[in-house]
């Protein structure tokens, strides 16, 4: 991805590790993707009514996270309380739509993914929380 070629571009400086929070912002979008892409998976599938909780998981998870990397992208006026919370309810939503996708993920290769998308992103969005403090 660019992330980190337009970060650099950015006339504002920010006080944030440039690097993490490139990396957030690219495992954010991949796993929004990875999300829409479980769900569109689940519908799919011949057991869809057993996975209505997955999929409603992955779609607010999907929502969290592009949300989450849109905003991480935007320097200026920078709100650290904001980021804080968004990386606190992007988190919960890897923790629930991982959870639930792990529950899947021996029967749904997508679930298998999806989940470890998941997992990807609520360590990243937990590294960038503790370096903001």
């Amino acid at each position: 991805m660019q992330t980190a070629t337009m970060m650099r571009s950015h006339p504002a400086p920010t006080a944030l590790d440039r690097g993490l929070l490139a990396r957030v912002i690219d495992v954010a979008i991949e796993c929004a993707q990875a999300c829409s892409a479980c769900a569109d998976a689940c519908l799919a599938e011949e057991t869809v009514a057993d996975l209505r909780k997955c999929i409603r998981s992955d779609l607010d998870c999907a929502d969290v996270c592009e949300t989450t990397g849109r905003v991480l992208s935007r320097h200026t006026g920078f709100d650290a309380n904001v980021t804080r919370a968004l990386l606190a309810a992007c988190i919960a939503a890897c923790v629930a739509c991982g959870d639930e996708c792990e529950q899947h993920a021996g029967m749904h290769e997508h679930c298998r993914v999806c989940a470890e998308a998941c997992r990807a992103c609520e360590a990243a969005c937990g590294e960038l929380l503790a370096a903001i403090g």
